[in-house]
């Protein structure tokens, strides 16, 4: 686990990078982060990583 958390640490610079495309889809809009392959994988990625984390919770809670 701590490893996984790690190697997504590695990750957020990228986050913040610059792209083309603001003002295609709305620029700031929500649809924008939905839509933007840039904000859509991060979004992807967070959403994935906390179903891992909340699975991993319900597991341990479980087994006490």
């Amino acid at each position: 686990m701590k490893k996984i958390i790690a190697a997504l640490c590695l990750l957020v610079p990228f986050s913040g990078m610059a792209h083309p495309g603001h003002g295609e889809t709305g620029g700031y809009t929500i649809t924008h982060y939905f839509l933007e392959p840039m904000h859509a994988i991060l979004t992807i990625g967070i959403v994935v990583a906390v179903v891992i984390y909340v699975r991993h919770l319900n597991k341990s809670r479980q087994t006490k």
